[in-house]
């Protein structure tokens, strides 16, 4: 049964996660996290992410008034790295790595997350993510576009934004999602994420919202307690070929997501977030078949808004382990409502 120990399998990631559900009922005294601030101004001049506040770099923002695409002022990759020496050995490999980081505030207003934001203002965030894939990913293999939420995942700045960052090179995960996502087409004949997608849809034990066009599950595979998968029901490889009308039903779906995520604690709940897509650039020639688009959510919180989840010792140096059954996670999210706790009674 669930509540006995095992492990299950992550085809994606091609790796194993130990489920000990028996170990969620141990009494914790460990480390308590800080709630995070519910006072955060609309605007501050002092914040460099708000319209008309001056940037590090000396830059003033424009007054934006939706979406505001800037590059990072401190990126960890630029255009023109040198290449690195030739290495004397084979345990002294280098390689090249070149791109470029840019950040992308959803909202002007600093008190704003996406839960809070209108359907409009998602589907403009949407679109403009659509658009930053397309125009790096003309010249550049790989767009990762990832949002990190709360001080807790080393947010250093509360108003609603996410950074892009597209490589000259493959990422680790993007290597490995390519590599399991081929073999399981060619052994398999359907594409892994869409074969698993119908799968979840007709099981619905792990599902936490749905509607025509996506699916929202807690994996079968997750590591984090409350990880969720967003993927669509149609084939599609990359962020910028969804429909218009897709790109609606994602921003409702997001935003259902994310107001239960908030509700489970009652807090602005913390996590790292990001897009995978068939890769771009030099690939966009190639047959990317074999990729699904989807989104990753990783949460770290566990217990309470205060208790997160620590990934350290065994986790390190053995595999993953988790507390609470990915479906015990995906019937609690399942069961919140979707009104978000902030607008009761309004």
């Amino acid at each position: 049964s669930a509540e006995h120990q095992h492990t299950r399998y992550n085809p994606l990631r091609d790796d194993w996660v130990l489920v000990s559900a028996h170990r969620v009922k141990r009494p914790w005294q460990g480390q308590l996290e800080k709630p995070p601030p519910e006072d955060v101004p609309r605007w501050d001049p002092s914040n460099p992410l708000c319209p008309g506040a001056t940037r590090a770099n000396g830059e003033v923002n424009p007054q934006y008034e939706g979406t505001f695409v800037f590059p990072n002022d401190f990126p960890a990759l630029q255009p023109d790295a040198p290449e690195p020496g030739d290495s004397d050995h084979p345990l002294f490999r280098a390689a090249a790595a070149r791109g470029v980081c840019k950040v992308m505030c959803f909202h002007p207003w600093s008190d704003l997350t996406l839960p809070l934001m209108s359907l409009a203002e998602i589907r403009a965030v949407i679109d403009a993510w659509a658009e930053l894939a397309a125009d790096l990913g003309a010249s550049y293999p790989w767009v990762q576009i990832f949002e990190n939420k709360g001080a807790m995942m080393g947010c250093s700045n509360p108003h609603p934004h996410c950074q892009v960052w597209a490589s000259s090179f493959l990422p680790n995960e993007a290597r490995l999602e390519d590599r399991t996502q081929r073999q399981h087409l060619s052994q398999h004949g359907v594409p892994m994420l869409l074969e698993y997608a119908e799968q979840e849809a007709q099981r619905k034990e792990r599902v936490v919202v749905e509607n025509a066009d996506w699916l929202v599950v807690v994996p079968y595979w997750a590591t984090w307690p409350y990880q969720t998968l967003l993927l669509p029901r149609r084939h599609v490889c990359r962020l910028q070929d969804l429909r218009q009308g897709e790109r609606d039903s994602l921003a409702s779906i997001m935003q259902r997501l994310l107001i239960k995520y908030d509700n489970l604690f009652e807090m602005s709940f913390p996590y790292s977030m990001g897009w995978h897509g068939a890769p771009t650039g030099p690939y966009l020639e190639e047959d990317c078949g074999h990729w699904q688009l989807h989104a990753h959510y990783y949460p770290p919180l566990l217990r309470s808004a205060t208790v997160r989840k620590f990934m350290v010792g065994y986790e390190m140096l053995a595999q993953a382990q988790r507390d609470l059954t990915p479906e015990q996670a995906a019937e609690r999210l399942r069961s919140l409502p979707e009104l978000h706790y902030k607008q009761r009674g309004q």
